[in-house]
C-alpha cells in the first residue's frame, strides 16, 4: 500500500465539526478572496500602490518588486479557490490532511485581507505586523504539509502547490514591507545608503529561499511552489531595477543573482530528495 493511500485509509467517519469546518472555510474564503480583491482595486477599490502616499509602490524602494509581480496573486487565489472546493467535497469530509491544514488556510486569507486593510487606512508600522503574522501561518501550514505526503496529485496541486507558491511570495512581500516601512519613516538608508541596504535585503531573499528548499525538500511540490514564487518576486525586484523611474543596477544584478539561487536551491532541494 502506498503512503497516500495508507493515508486515506485511515480516516475516520465525518463529524459535525468536519462538515462545519468545510462550509465555513469554502464561505470565509470566497468573502476573503472578495475583500482582498477589492482592497487591492479591482471592482472599484483603490490599489495598494495608490495608498499610503504611495509607500509600497513598485518604485518607493529598491527592493521593491516591479508591478508585473503582483500578478502572480492570479494564481495563488486560484489555487485557494480551487483548495476551498477540493475540501468541500463529500469524499473528503474526514480527510486528516485537510482537517490539520483547513482552518490555517482560512487564516491566511484572512490576514491577507486584513494587511489590505491596514495598508489603506495608512497604517503602515501595523502592516509589518500583519504580514508577519500571515508568514508565520504560513510557516505553520508548510510544517503541517511536511509532516504527512499528499493523498493524492489533484492534493498535492491545489494544496501543496498553492501554499507553497503563497509561502513564497509572502517571504518577499515580507522584507520589501520592512524595507518600504523604514523608507517611509526616512531610515530606509540606515547609515549605508538605499543601494547597500537594498543589497542586504535581496541577500536576506536569497538565504532565506535556501533555507526554505533544504527545509521543504522532502514535499516536491511545496518546496517547488516556495521556489518559484521568490525565484519570480526577485526576478521582478531586478526588473524593476535595471529600467524605470528608480535605476539601480547594484541592487538588479544582486537581485537578478538572488532570483538563480532561489530557483536552483529548491531544484537541488527536491532532486537530492529523489536520489
Amino acid at each position: 500500500m502506498t503512503t497516500a493511500a495508507a493515508s486515506s485509509s485511515l480516516t475516520v467517519p465525518p463529524t459535525s465539526a468536519d462538515r462545519v469546518r468545510q462550509v465555513v472555510v469554502l464561505v470565509g474564503s470566497l468573502v476573503a478572496a472578495g475583500a482582498a480583491a477589492y482592497g487591492a482595486g479591482a471592482f472599484g477599490g483603490t490599489s495598494v500602490e495608490q495608498t499610503a502616499g504611495g509607500a509600497l509602490s513598485a518604485t518607493a524602494t529598491p527592493v521593491a518588486p516591479d508591478n508585473p509581480a503582483f500578478r502572480i496573486w492570479s494564481v495563488i487565489y486560484l489555487g485557494l479557490f480551487a483548495f476551498a472546493v477540493y475540501q468541500v467535497l463529500p469524499r473528503h469530509t474526514a480527510t486528516p490532511r485537510l482537517r490539520l491544514t483547513a482552518w490555517w488556510v482560512l487564516a491566511s486569507m484572512v490576514l491577507n485581507a486584513a494587511w489590505i486593510g491596514v495598508v489603506q487606512a495608512g497604517w503602515l508600522v501595523a502592516s509589518v505586523v500583519v504580514i508577519a503574522a500571515l508568514l508565520a501561518v504560513l510557516a505553520v501550514l508548510v510544517v503541517r504539509l511536511l509532516r504527512s505526503a499528499p493523498d493524492s496529485t489533484a492534493q498535492a496541486v491545489v494544496l501543496d502547490g498553492t501554499i507553497g507558491l503563497y509561502t513564497g511570495w509572502v517571504s518577499v512581500a515580507t522584507l520589501a514591507n520592512v524595507a518600504a516601512v523604514l523608507a517611509d519613516a526616512g531610515v530606509g538608508g540606515l547609515g549605508l545608503g538605499a543601494t547597500a541596504w537594498g543589497v542586504v535585503v535581496v541577500v536576506l531573499a536569497a538565504a532565506l529561499s535556501v533555507a526554505w528548499a533544504a527545509f521543504a525538500g522532502r514535499r516536491r511540490a511545496v518546496a517547488l511552489g516556495i521556489a518559484l514564487a521568490m525565484s519570480w518576486g526577485l526576478a521582478w525586484v531586478a526588473v524593476g531595477r535595471f529600467a524605470g523611474p528608480l535605476v539601480d543596477t547594484t541592487v538588479a544584478w544582486t537581485a537578478a543573482v538572488a532570483s538563480a539561487v532561489a530557483l536552483g536551491a529548491g531544484l537541488v532541494a527536491v532532486l537530492r530528495r529523489r536520489a
